[in-house]
């Protein structure tokens, strides 16, 4: 039954008097539903709503307290000063842009709207890309990780499911083997179950002894030099390609003014990275096949006449089948770890005409889905391990994943014992005072100082892009910052700097068209704009905010924004289905019934 309560105050506070009288049960400020109703009983409560609505959907948004002053461009006047005391709360809310689904919902599901249209911008062009790309040949790759060990898995021959999300096929037998009975351990080697969707034990080692979990651990943060070699593989491969074809190779200019020739053909790929249930990383990437421009390289260009869909799926299938490499040793591993992906590879063209079975919006709404998750599927969160917190989670003889964890913890200990500062070499440095004039032989300068003035601040850019931390020395010591992800320390969507456009502009374009939308958008007169209306590019907005805080105050506060967060939400769901609907309804044909 719907509430009656009325949210807004009344004019008389006489104890049993208006619309609720004697009908409100006692409610105490110290639950969720008190505070709620302790909020909505101030006379600010809907310019409340209205101040937090920016991060009204988020569940922990960041709060700011600080100055806003509104300065004009030309003269440096400030038109307007406001100040976060004078606001509800004393503070700024701003939403926290958190991309895991288990963490945020509200700020996960804008990441995976904003990663559909950045990934789906790269097959069929907008916001900034050609629509040309549409005409380029394109793949949807899957490349999954070796095999670690044996573990439970759902296999369905045939699928007779309209939704593969609500698969109810009849599935296989999980391993049904006639001539093995148990693995060395003692443990059975076999399992004729037939599991079904969300089973507890889908990824799980059949025997968690014979299970390499050291060797997963190396593979997920060794993964993005893996795809990194790969993408280089394929590259070399389509160049070649163009070479036996006779496409002559492109001149181009570099940033620093020299010539330089590239291969007529380049990749432009996205990829979004996946955590299994067993907890290795695979990858779904969509590849583009590009030209070269020479006279603008940076430039979105058709590849040369004769290069096909079929010519970037043996050039991904060559590479992955070529590239391996084994790890650096360590001491557990004097040999190191090979690195390799695994035996399942999946390549399908792209059709962005939507003929084929795999189309540009189910690619791209694919591996949206997968950048807002993380390690839910081994069942595993947590925020980054640290000596104290470890023990919570790491065991060598516990289950599957606190075996990762201890595996992660375990070798990427330091495996050195570091120099004192006395033994460790220093660098170099020029000697003051002056020397004898010399002339640079890099650009034929004349000074007096030990180092060029003119190279030396020449390179200072390139200097500045630099780590100020030299690189360490164990390769495995990143294990121990990524052990809650399993060892994976990449980014989970990536792409090529010409494959879209950033995640910047996205949000950039969000915030002018929130700024702009209560505006009355009318045509200026013929004799121009008005006098007293102010350009915005003539204004600018000075914040001098800090850090308050992170979460919502109460309780109560909480569960009103969201569901106000909610309820917008809601309708904005109905209101693009039925936009749907009506436009299905006229492309068919049939005229609409009025409300």
């Amino acid at each position: 039954m719907a509430s009656t309560l009325d949210l807004t105050p009344r004019a008389s506070l006489a104890r049993g008097v208006g619309s609720n009288a004697d009908t409100i049960a006692p409610v105490y400020g110290y639950t969720a539903a008190g505070a709620a109703f302790e909020r909505a009983t101030r006379p600010d409560y809907y310019g409340w709503l209205e101040h937090v609505r920016a991060a009204a959907g988020c569940t922990r948004p960041i709060r700011l307290s600080g100055q806003i002053l509104t300065v004009e461009q030309a003269t440096g006047r400030v038109l307007d000063a406001r100040h976060t005391d004078a606001m509800p709360d004393a503070a700024i809310y701003t939403a926290c842009g958190n991309r895991r689904a288990t963490v945020c919902p509200a700020c996960a599901q804008t990441y995976q709207r904003d990663a559909f249209q950045l990934l789906r911008a790269g097959l069929v062009g907008g916001k900034g890309v050609p629509e040309s790309v549409a005409q380029h040949p394109a793949v949807f790759a899957t490349f999954t990780a070796p095999s670690f060990g044996t573990v439970h898995a759902r296999k369905v021959k045939r699928h007779t499911c309209r939704n593969r999300r609500r698969c109810d096929c009849r599935a296989e037998p999980c391993h049904a083997r006639r001539d093995t009975g148990q693995c060395p351990h003692g443990r059975p080697a076999v399992c004729w179950a037939r599991h079904e969707q969300g089973d507890a034990v889908l990824g799980h080692p059949l025997c968690l002894d014979c299970y390499d979990h050291d060797h997963q651990v190396v593979w997920n943060i060794f993964s993005g030099e893996l795809w990194h070699r790969t993408k280089q593989a394929a590259e070399r491969w389509l160049a070649k390609l163009a070479q036996r074809r006779g496409v002559p190779r492109v001149e181009v200019i570099t940033v620093s003014g020299k010539t330089r020739k590239v291969a007529p053909v380049r990749l432009s790929p996205g990829k979004v990275a996946e955590l299994q249930a067993r907890g290795a990383v695979h990858f779904h990437a969509i590849a583009r096949l590009d030209g070269v421009d020479p006279t603008d390289p940076d430039n979105v260009v058709p590849p040369p006449a004769g290069f096909t869909v079929d010519d970037l799926v043996d050039a991904l299938r060559h590479a992955a089948r070529q590239i391996a490499f084994h790890t650096p040793p360590h001491p557990d591993r004097p040999d190191g770890w090979p690195i390799a992906w695994g035996e399942q590879l999946d390549l399908e063209p792209i059709a962005t005409d939507g003929s084929g079975e795999v189309t540009d919006g189910m690619v791209a709404g694919y591996l949206a889905k997968y950048a807002t998750k993380s390690t839910e599927a081994t069942g595993h969160t947590s925020t980054r391990l640290t000596a104290d917190t470890i023990g919570d989670y790491a065991d060598p003889d516990g289950d599957h994943t606190a075996r990762l964890i201890d595996a992660c913890w375990r070798i990427g200990r330091p495996v050195h014992t570091p120099a004192p500062l006395t033994q460790r070499p220093r660098e170099p440095r020029p000697r003051p005072g002056f020397v004898q004039r010399w002339e640079c032989p890099d650009c034929g300068t004349h000074t007096r100082y030990p180092a060029c003035p003119t190279c030396v601040a020449a390179r200072q850019p390139a200097l500045d892009t630099q780590p100020t931390k030299p690189a360490t020395a164990n390769p495995y010591a990143r294990l121990r910052r990524w052990a809650h992800m399993l060892g994976y320390g990449g980014h989970f969507l990536t792409k090529a700097r010409r494959y879209s456009v950033t995640f910047r502009l996205l949000r950039d374009t969000r915030v002018q068209f929130r700024r702009h939308e209560h505006q009355d958008h009318e045509h200026p007169a013929a004799s121009g704009p008005p006098i007293d209306q102010v350009d915005d590019d003539t204004t600018l907005i000075v914040g001098t905010l800090t850090f308050a805080g992170i979460g919502w105050h109460t309780s109560g506060d909480a569960l009103l924004a969201n569901t106000a967060a909610a309820l917008a939400r809601e309708r904005r769901t109905t209101g693009r289905e039925e936009l749907a609907h009506e436009h299905a309804t006229t492309s068919a044909g049939i005229a609409p019934v009025a409300a």
